[in-house]
């Protein structure tokens, strides 16, 4: 089995609604996203003879799906009043809405998904919250 690895980071914050601790308020992160591919071949002919896919469109699509969420607050869909949402939104901040609670469990089980939707056979996502602290999803 042929792999290839590549990552890149984004700045955001968040807060985890319903959740009795620090993490409760709004804090940020420097995320880490690692995104592993696998084939069990490599291409046979042409500009891609023996890769799995090109390194530059590996890590294009990668930086594009992360830097969607770069200098954001992210916010799981009913957790924060809209009229405070509302404000938010009028002064001008870059607000993410996720169906999910932003974890970075769920965060990898999205991101696999969506590098599956542009095609890649993807062996899993690793979201770093911290440099020592990772959740991984893994196909």
């Amino acid at each position: 089995m042929y792999t290839l690895k590549t990552e890149h980071s984004f700045d955001s914050a968040h807060f985890l609604s319903g959740y009795s601790g620090k993490c409760s308020n709004i804090h940020g992160h420097r995320w880490k996203v690692e995104v592993v591919i696998k084939s069990e071949k490599l291409v046979k002919e042409g500009q891609l003879k023996g890769m799995i896919v090109d390194f530059s469109d590996l890590k294009r699509d990668v930086k594009k799906m992360v830097d969607y969420y770069d200098h954001s607050l992210i916010i799981e869909n009913g957790t924060m009043r809209e009229k405070t949402l509302n404000c938010l939104i009028e002064d001008g901040f870059k607000i993410i809405n996720v169906d999910f609670r932003p974890t970075a469990e769920n965060f990898s089980y999205s991101f696999l998904k969506d590098m599956k939707n542009k095609g890649y056979d993807v062996k899993r996502v690793s979201v770093y919250e911290t440099p020592n602290n990772c959740a991984t999803y893994e196909c």
